[in-house]
This record gives C-alpha cells, structure tokens and sequence, in this order.
C-alpha cells in the first residue's frame, strides 16, 4: 500500500513538474539546460516537459508494467541529472536555489527520486527476483 501510495504521488508529481515546464515554470526550468546540450533551451524544456508528463501519467496508469516504468522513470532521472549539476557548475539561479550551497544540496536529491522510482513501482525487486531466478540449477 504504501509503495502505490508514493508512486501515485511521484506519478502526480512528474505531471505537475510537466506542466510546470510548459507553462508558469518554463524559464526556471531553462536554468536547468546544460550548455552542451545541442537544442535551444526552450525546446528542451518544453520536450522534457511532455515526456515528464507521459511519465507522471505511466507511473499512475500503467500497472501491468509498472517495474519497467519504474526503471524508465529512473533513467529519466539520470538522464537529466547533468542539468542539476550544470545548474550548479554554472551559478545559475533557478527556483530558489540562489547560491551554490542550495544548488549543490539539490544534486543530491536526484538519487532519491532514483530510488524512490525503483522502490515505488517494485522494479528493484523484480530485477532480483529474475537474477535469482537465473541462479538457481535447474531441476
């Protein structure tokens, strides 16, 4: 119960950071952009955005495949994570997070939604479950 609990609130809460990145939060969510990253900042807001969206949604809906949602959900995380550190790197200023020491606090934040994804949806668990299942002789 408590891991459906916490994944329908990550679920609601990637939606809502979606809107947010097509809507009242789009230009502190371009402070988030690293400087490598080959599109305009407003077009990667704006796609990751949509895709924060689809995967509030996923998370929320979509029980049958939960544990890959999950493990879809944590790379999303960790593909993103280089623009917390380039919002650090860089000094820029973005949802007040106005000094190096808060933007630095924030990089270790990024691991706990990795977790929190894993643990909320079982696909931890069910990864270990299969390499179990690998191990054992057969009968």
């Amino acid at each position: 119960m408590a891991r459906a609990i916490v994944r329908v609130l990550l679920g609601a809460a990637l939606a809502f950071a979606g809107i947010g990145h097509l809507t009242f939060a789009r230009t502190e969510f371009q402070a988030q952009v690293p400087g490598f990253v080959p599109l305009d900042p407003d077009v990667t807001v704006l796609a990751s955005g949509v895709v924060e969206i689809v995967l509030g949604i996923a998370l929320i809906v979509v029980l049958r495949h939960r544990a890959l949602v999950g493990w879809i959900v944590a790379a999303f995380f960790v593909a993103v994570f280089p623009g917390n550190i380039a919002q650090w790197a860089e000094g820029r200023d973005g949802f007040g997070l106005d000094s190096d020491a808060a933007r630095f606090g924030r990089l270790f934040f990024q691991p706990v939604l990795v977790a929190v994804a894993l643990w909320s949806t079982g696909a931890w668990d069910a990864l270990r479950r299969r390499w179990r299942a690998r191990r054992r002789p057969a009968a």
